[in-house]
């Protein structure tokens, strides 16, 4: 028996709610990465007010589509990439996750270096130095930490991300106008704009996130010794209960968390006439003259907090989409003895991403194409996605309600028209 298997873990003391979530609030947390927060001040120093109700847009479609992911992966057993592997053409399930890698490494990078930056502004030092200290440290994690320690970890920094909702109340909120402005939303007829609106959408509904609920869906049904198709129709609703209330929770946390970091960039940096924001870091330090030391700090620690909980899930990601694919043992519960290929991709992709932040490549510029890959590649997969959820050899006997695939249906549209809009701009 494994050695990550040897011993059922006692709860860490985690407190109550926190064992009663799990991959979709660590999902939805994730998402709420240092590349993120980059693109979500960007959005609020440019445009003001007039982007927030974005975020509540996305919702219903983010907790479609996160539901989606999460049943397939509970009642099927398998992961995305698996399930893909067995019912679509091999060199599609190939391309897609050889595009996932490079997507994922490059915003591990991107990451990584806004964090060595954040680092380096609280407490000074080489931002490099910083930067290979969290790569390390991130890939540890993942390599010695099993998945029912990890967990634990990775939820307890889910709470780090208040950090954003605290930064906001330390200035002052015209509350008025934001109503005004969610109530009567904003469309402005330009194309900074428009490829605006299409970095919120590629940033909220993320290729890789695909593959990490459903992937940690299949995790806790292996921590719990159950097997697809073996669990009574009770403890399957049961389970489908917890999963929608993990992943509502998760998603609505998520672009809470956006909407505080779009207000507090919107009310101090557009106000201010600070409209172009590159990074992460650059957002903390464009604050402190204009919000004060406390709010700087609020920020520059939630970067580092986010960082630390984003590597993972990215490196993660790729390693079970990869894993999957090829039919590889995987499983952060396994021990890297037993999941070599595994293990190699999340080394791979955490080094090299670590590693790019040594190279003239600018990370946040590759940032920039990353997400043209990750828009592109999101439609497909999410289409996939969809067919798998009405294929009853897939899902058994409880297939996807019509709501849900509604609003998965919906996403899918969301993001195709994204995508349109991004690569009709760029043909411009």
């Amino acid at each position: 028996m494994s050695r990550r298997h040897a011993a059922h873990p006692k709860p860490l003391g985690i407190p109550s709610f926190l064992r009663h979530v799990g991959p979709g609030v660590i999902t939805g947390a994730a998402d709420d990465d240092p590349s993120g927060i980059a693109t979500y001040t960007q959005a609020g120093a440019q445009f003001g007010t007039g982007v927030l109700w974005t975020v509540f847009l996305t919702i219903p479609f983010m907790i479609g589509i996160q539901l989606v992911r999460a049943r397939i992966g509970r009642q099927s057993g398998r992961g995305i990439a698996a399930n893909l592997r067995l019912h679509t053409p091999k060199a599609f399930v190939l391309a897609i996750v050889g595009l996932l890698l490079i997507a994922n490494t490059i915003n591990i990078a991107a990451d990584i270096a806004a964090m060595g930056e954040a680092l380096q502004l609280v407490v000074g030092g080489g931002a490099h130095v910083h930067a290979m200290a969290f790569g390390v440290i991130t890939l540890l994690l993942q390599v010695f930490v099993p998945y029912r320690r990890l967990a634990p970890i990775l939820k307890w920094l889910t709470l780090s991300l208040f950090v954003y909702v605290a930064t906001a109340f330390t200035v002052n909120i015209p509350w008025a106008k934001v109503l005004h402005d969610l109530v009567l939303p904003q469309i402005i007829p330009s194309s900074a704009f428009w490829m605006m609106i299409v970095a919120i959408l590629g940033t909220t509904i993320s290729p890789y996130l695909f593959f990490w609920q459903a992937s940690q869906e299949v995790e806790e049904m292996r921590l719990q010794g159950v097997t697809a198709g073996g669990e009574s129709d009770r403890t399957l609703r049961r389970a489908k209960r917890r999963m929608r209330m993990d992943t509502v929770i998760g998603m609505v946390f998520s672009n809470g968390i956006a909407f505080f970091v779009m207000l507090t960039a919107a009310v101090v940096l557009h106000t201010a006439g600070v409209t172009d924001v590159q990074s992460a870091a650059q957002a903390a330090e464009a604050l402190r003259p204009l919000a004060g030391d406390f709010a700087f700090t609020l920020f520059s620690l939630g970067i580092i907090a986010t960082g630390l909980l984003a590597v993972p899930v990215l490196a993660s990601s790729a390693a079970y989409a990869v894993a999957e694919a090829f039919g590889w043992p995987e499983g952060l519960e396994r021990h890297w003895r037993e999941a070599k290929g595994f293990y190699a991709i999340i080394g791979i992709a955490t080094i090299v991403g670590t590693g790019l932040d040594f190279t003239p490549i600018d990370p946040m510029k590759a940032l920039y194409w990353s997400a043209i890959v990750n828009g592109v590649v999101a439609v497909p997969i999410m289409v996939a996605m969809m067919i798998l959820s009405g294929n009853a050899t897939v899902m058994g006997a409880l297939p996807v309600k019509r709501k849900t695939r509604f609003f998965g249906w919906g996403a899918v549209l969301v993001m195709l028209v994204a995508v349109v809009m991004m690569v009709w701009d760029l043909l411009r």
